[in-house]
């Protein structure tokens, strides 16, 4: 199936914009995953028809024509079972089969693992995460066939979408896609490289779209910026300066009371939804004041890292199958794009790295975990790695774990909360320039909440409350979810991690 033949939200228009700012339903995404019960044509006809009548009912004509999504965890129930008993159990509930189709969903071919809660599709870099305890439970074919869905919506899109929805399709998340790949190459050695070079080297060429149109007269393109000394690095992009359908409301009220242009501030909301980052601080001019959203004109620290691993795969395919005017070329972008996120990103003075500022051409001075990402992927070197772990240890390390930034603003990613990913970055990075105490406390303090909460509740939650580990966690658009496909992959890796300690200590 191409995606022209998916259901696009707005061709049930105008029917969809009257749903979404009606208020009928308290979250924007709950409508636009409903499945129509006949065609587009024929609900457009029968609302054009029916909402002249004075006795018309919204609400009604939704649930006649729709069939609205059901919450499939509420099914479950962890029934004081064990915390290890629930996460092998859970990776079932969170299970979605090939044939579940219909509506906005983007059908795949292989089963695969969705969040939970009211993220009902399979989602881009949470699926990293997810996929460290689905290797920690065994289930390497779980692991592949996602990794085949992700190849596939390379190969039908172009590159991998937020998730699976046909409203994701304009625009994607951190390219995580090279370090799935890895994990299968670890497991089955140097053939996986072959069979995912296509569909890495169509990733690759998404993120760097237009990077040969690119001058000083056109300094930025799509997801690619010329910097002032000739490199090229990268920013976050969505090409549809509009509403998200899932956001809808939301995304109408930061618009209205911006004095911006409606279509920039939709682009830069979009931006920040393609970092994964929905929303933070690290975005905004004003770190309190979301409508001063100006995500591209802000070059990550995170994502040029992120890339700099995708060119390295790319490197290593190019070494096995020979090709020497690749390894060539890729050889020096690996070694462009390194010196520049040095250039860039990494702050001498205050010892730390941060996200850059095209406009000002300077760094933002947001403290935040991307940070620690040049740590994660081996960009850093000795020095930095142990300033950056100075950093974390005085303004990011919190009771529960370590925070997302150091401000309180009300959005989800920022303080007091925390995040499995996060927690994962920052004990691999400092466990890998051997800062272990620091990693090892970290990931004490982040299972303790896990296990604290999983006491108390029966559930896995999205995010939590790392300042205060008594109070729930908050902020954003939507409540905090339960389920939950991220903490609980970094949670049984993280036990892995100790379970391996405990025996080496033990020789």
């Amino acid at each position: 199936m191409k995606p022209n033949s998916y259901l696009h939200i707005e061709s049930l228009s105008p029917l969809y914009e009257d749903v979404q700012q009606s208020g009928i339903f308290t979250d924007s995404k709950y409508f636009v995953d409903a499945l129509p019960k006949s065609s587009v044509t024929n609900i457009l006809e029968r609302y054009a028809t029916d909402s002249k009548q004075t006795s018309f009912s919204l609400l009604k004509f939704i649930q006649e024509n729709f069939i609205l999504p059901q919450a499939q965890q509420e099914e479950y129930s962890s029934d004081n079972k064990s915390m290890d008993t629930h996460l092998n159990e859970l990776w079932n509930v969170l299970q979605r089969n090939p044939d579940e189709t219909g509506g906005t969903l983007i059908p795949l071919p292989y089963p695969y693992i969705v969040p939970g809660g009211r993220f009902r599709e399979i989602y881009y870099w949470d699926s990293y995460f997810t996929m460290l305890g689905l290797q920690k439970s065994g289930r390497l074919d779980l692991i592949e066939n996602m990794v085949k869905n992700f190849a596939f919506l390379i190969q039908t899109i172009g590159h991998i979408p937020n998730g699976n929805r046909t409203y994701y399709i304009s625009r994607s998340q951190p390219p995580f896609f090279s370090m799935m790949v890895g994990i299968l190459h670890a497991a089955k050695g140097d053939k996986i490289l072959e069979a995912y070079l296509p569909a890495l080297e169509k990733e690759y060429n998404f993120w760097m779209d237009g990077v040969d149109q690119l001058s000083p007269e056109l300094p930025t393109y799509r997801r690619v910026v010329l910097m002032p000394d000739g490199s090229v690095l990268n920013r976050y992009w969505d090409d549809n300066p509009s509403p998200r359908p899932e956001a809808y409301i939301e995304d109408h009220h930061i618009a209205k009371i911006s004095n911006k242009e409606p279509e920039e501030v939709y682009r830069n909301i979009r931006a920040a939804a393609e970092s994964g980052w929905d929303f933070s601080s690290r975005w905004f001019a004003d770190a309190q004041e979301m409508h001063t959203i100006q995500t591209t004109d802000i070059i990550p620290v995170d994502l040029n890292c992120l890339l700099l691993h995708l060119e390295k795969t790319l490197l290593a395919c190019y070494q096995q199958n020979k090709n020497h005017d690749a390894v060539q070329v890729f050889t020096k972008k690996i070694e462009n794009r390194h010196t520049a996120i040095q250039e860039y990103c990494w702050n001498e003075t205050k010892g730390f790295y941060f996200d850059y500022h095209t406009q000002q051409q300077k760094n933002t001075d947001r403290i935040t975990m991307a940070g620690c990402f040049p740590l994660f992927l081996a960009v850093a070197d000795d020095e930095q790695a142990a300033a950056v772990a100075v950093m974390i240890k005085e303004q990011l390390l919190s009771e529960g774990g370590v925070l997302t930034t150091t401000l309180q603003t009300g959005q989800q990613w920022d303080a007091p909360n925390g995040w499995a990913p996060l927690q994962w970055v920052a004990y691999k990075g400092l466990s890998n320039y051997q800062h272990q105490e620091l990693a090892d406390e970290i990931k004490k303090r982040w299972m303790r909440l896990n296990e604290t909460t999983y006491q108390q509740t029966g559930k896995m939650m999205e995010k939590y409350n790392v300042q205060d580990i008594y109070v729930k966690a908050g902020g954003g658009e939507y409540p905090n979810q339960d389920g939950f496909g991220w903490t609980n992959g970094v949670y049984l890796a993280m036990r892995d991690e100790t379970e391996k300690h405990e025996i080496r200590n033990m020789k």
